[in-house]
């Protein structure tokens, strides 16, 4: 009898590669298609060879090749293509197979197709998949959601290869029902657009501000990478400031300053429009991207817009510990508006996310992996009901005693003409979310004035509205209420 594979994968470029050669070197068999059959051939002849792997020329054999429940996962193209793929192997699976969609999908996608494909009698998986090139092969973040009796059928293979931590935890557990899997990497992915951004600025501060070489900003993010940041962007930060092109300079110095990006940061911002969730902080890292890349305008602005030459007078070595802990607080306030996204989810898609685990989850194999993760875990194993990080006894002193620092390094920025968008944003969100009355009384008379939207009132119950006739024009006739 011929022998069967523990799972199939479509999709051989980098991620699909490495993700088999995981599989494969934890125990498992895999069977690999690709549209273009030639990169079949290429894969089991080269990085393949002499591997537990099975090669398929067509999505028939591949299927074929499969134990039951058949389980095939796609690391393709978003959008129409994993469509595509999913309606031919639907005629080709049996009642109980599993497909399983480990791109870079939209949740409201992973919402249907789950939907779709159980109608079918099949189960389905949208799986967030983090690490990049080297962790698909070493170990990644694994964030599965779907079909929840498909989980126990995928489990030894995905908590097998995923990242481990804590004494071999492995940094994949199941998220939730439905498009939940692929909305947690949603937002990882905009928080690693938040973290990304937030030290950038602190670069530039550093650069521009304190007129500090890239041998002396290497040094400070390597002594960084020691204490309260240490993580894996501010490790290839340190790694990057000292790297060097063939003429001896920093290489990064001749890099252009035009940002790229593939659209999830921007979908988190969008999500959190629609939930009205204040994602500041990571709304002007996405803005800060379009930004950088209109070059050519920026370049012509330069010579027609002034501001303030910077020059710094001071200790610069005290001035670099107050970076550290505005980035610091920033971060904590990136990651508190995320999780406040994930609750808000929850609540609108009716899902039973795991806060704590989620934070597991990213400790090791992602992108944003740091010891800080940690904290978030311990704050909602303390506290599973907690409404905000910043609440949290940890993070409240750690934020308490970075406040000063943060203060400053913002105010000399914007005093100085530095753009620190991330920064300034974080702390405005601190300083609103702790005043107990802000401004929108005044805001809401506006709109009863111009619009007759009413408001409610201090001294009368919550859910009771009013409408005044500002002008003595407008009589007592009022639009409707603004519910929040």
């Amino acid at each position: 009898m011929e022998k069967l594979a523990d799972i199939g994968l479509i999709g051989l470029a980098v991620m699909g590669e490495n993700l088999v050669l995981n599989m494969e070197s934890k125990g498992f068999s895999v069977a690999v298609y690709n549209r273009n059959t030639d990169r079949v051939d290429d894969f089991i002849n080269g990085r393949g060879a002499g591997k537990n792997l099975i090669g398929t020329h067509s999505l028939q054999d591949l299927v074929k090749s499969l134990k039951r429940p058949r389980k095939v996962m796609l690391m393709i193209k978003a959008g129409k293509p994993v469509d595509d793929v999913i309606e031919q192997l639907i005629p080709l699976m049996e009642e109980g197979d599993i497909i399983i969609d480990g791109g870079n999908s939209h949740f409201p996608d992973s919402n249907r197709r789950t939907k779709y494909v159980e109608e079918k009698g099949l189960l389905f998986i949208g799986t967030g998949v983090s690490g990049g090139e080297e962790g698909a092969l070493l170990g990644p973040s694994i964030m599965p959601g779907g079909s929840p009796k498909a989980w126990p059928a995928v489990k030894d293979i995905f908590q097998s290869i995923a990242a481990k931590v804590d004494g071999d935890v492995p940094c994949c557990d199941w998220v939730g029902e439905n498009g939940a899997g692929h909305f947690v990497k949603m937002v990882h992915n905009g928080i690693e657009y938040g973290d990304m951004q937030l030290i950038c600025e602190a670069y530039q501060v550093m650069k521009d501000l304190l007129g500090l070489s890239y041998d002396e900003m290497h040094e400070a993010f390597k002594q960084w990478n020691e204490g309260d940041l240490d993580s894996y962007l501010i490790e290839i930060t340190r790694d990057i400031l000292a790297y060097k092109d063939e003429d001896g300079a920093p290489i990064v110095e001749k890099i252009l300053d035009t940002a790229g990006q593939k659209g999830t940061g921007k979908w988190t911002g969008i999500v959190a429009l629609d939930l009205g969730i204040p994602l500041t902080l990571i709304g002007e890292a996405v803005f800060s991207r379009c930004l950088s890349a209109i070059k050519d305008e920026r370049v012509e602005a330069s010579k027609i817009l002034s501001g303030p030459s910077p020059t710094f007078e001071g200790d610069k070595k005290a001035f670099i510990e107050d970076i550290s802990k505005a980035l610091f607080a920033s971060k904590i306030v990136s990651y508190a508006q995320g999780y406040a996204l994930m609750m808000a989810a929850a609540e609108e898609y009716g899902w039973n996310l795991n806060y704590g685990g989620i934070a597991l989850m990213w400790r090791g194999g992602c992108i944003i992996r740091s010891a800080f993760l940690g904290k978030i875990k311990d704050a909602f194993d303390q506290n599973p009901n907690l409404k905000n990080l910043l609440l949290d006894p940890f993070f409240k002193e750690k934020i308490e005693a970075s406040q000063q620092s943060w203060r400053r390094v913002v105010a000399a920025a914007i005093s100085n003409g530095i753009p620190v968008p991330a920064l300034s944003t974080a702390l405005a969100y601190f300083d609103g979310y702790r005043t107990e009355r802000l401004p929108a009384n005044l805001l809401q008379a506006q709109r009863d004035y111009f619009g007759a939207h009413m408001y409610e009132r201090i001294d009368k119950p919550r859910g009771e509205f009013f409408h005044t006739n500002w002008t003595g024009r407008g009589g007592q006739t009022a639009s409707s209420a603004y519910i929040v």
